[in-house]
């Protein structure tokens, strides 16, 4: 592949949502270490290389193979094609025990919305499968046909938060009994019902979301990869987060808050909390200009936090 196409390509693959925004809140030190657990395009880090200085290090994750296509070639980066919830031990490999700055953007590409044989939209009548890793055996289509009604109904509720998700699974049952459900239209059909007009896109993102967060084990990955960051951090190190759904954006706040998902932080010798991280700022919405340039930007959440001592 030519640097020209390569670069179009980047270019083209995700537009970075809240870029100076989350590189600011990482404040980087020139030749610090950094780590973008969310690669993509590549945009992110871009911009956190072009705050290093010559002796700083920039390592990246990205299990999706697309996002290997958009490396950098720079001496000073090095992208890792794993999962993000394995983020200590393959850096570790690389002999890294600390690092000063950790960025996570949770959403989805715009390369993976856009590919239609990725399924992931219900924009194109591709066959059900939403893994952000070609490598993983759970797809869309395995749950909607395998699953029982009960599981089913679970998923949607759990990570849809759709109210009506038994009624949903129901009919999903019914009508896979009959044909089994493959494609996104085939799903669409499949629920048309409870698709009021007027409601029936934000009705259907949750289901994709729901879908999307079970095959890829979305919530898990992302409360084992926070747990990790207060031993990766050195005091002071910044950890930047952008959500784009109440899910996700729980379980960082109160990460962020109280280092733990549920309950009280844990208490030192003499009875106090002991909190990992202290709050940097309030969280960050897009402005309208950027929404308006990248509608998908418009349900995303900044928060940044600051490791604190140990």
């Amino acid at each position: 592949m030519s640097w020209a196409i390569k670069i179009l390509k980047a270019m083209t693959y995700h537009n970075p949502v809240l870029l100076f925004e989350s590189i600011d809140g990482l404040a980087i030190k020139e030749n610090g270490v950094y780590v973008d657990v969310t690669f993509g395009g590549g945009g992110h880090s871009k911009e956190i290389l072009n705050r290093l200085g010559v002796e700083g290090k920039l390592f990246a994750f990205d299990q999706d193979v697309d996002a290997q296509n958009n490396a950098i070639d720079d001496e000073r980066f090095m992208l890792i094609p794993q999962n993000f919830r394995y983020i200590k031990r393959y850096l570790r490999l690389q002999g890294i025990k600390k690092v000063d700055g950790i960025l996570a953007d949770l959403g989805v590409s715009s390369h993976q919305f856009d590919e239609a044989d990725r399924g992931f939209s219900t924009r194109f009548n591709a066959e059900l499968d939403m893994r952000m890793s070609q490598e993983g055996s759970l797809t869309a289509k395995k749950i909607i046909n395998e699953y029982s009604r009960e599981d089913l109904a679970n998923v949607l509720f759990k990570y849809g938060e759709l109210h009506n998700s038994r009624q949903m699974a129901a009919q999903i049952e019914k009508v896979r009994n009959e044909k089994e459900i493959r494609t996104s239209f085939d799903l669409v059909e499949s629920i048309k019902k409870f698709l009021p007009s007027g409601k029936e896109h934000k009705i259907l993102a949750q289901v994709f979301q729901a879908l999307r967060i079970e095959v890829n084990d979305e919530m898990k990955v992302l409360e084992e990869f926070l747990l990790q960051t207060p031993e990766l951090l050195n005091q002071g190190g910044r950890l930047s987060v952008i959500s784009y759904h109440s899910l996700e954006d729980r379980l960082v706040k109160r990460f962020m808050k109280n280092g733990v998902f549920e309950g009280e932080p844990e208490k030192d010798f003499y009875g106090n909390f002991s909190k990992p991280f202290k709050a940097i700022g309030k969280v960050v919405s897009p402005s309208a200009a950027e929404i308006k340039e990248n509608n998908r930007a418009r349900s995303a959440k900044l928060r940044i936090a600051e490791r604190l001592k140990e």
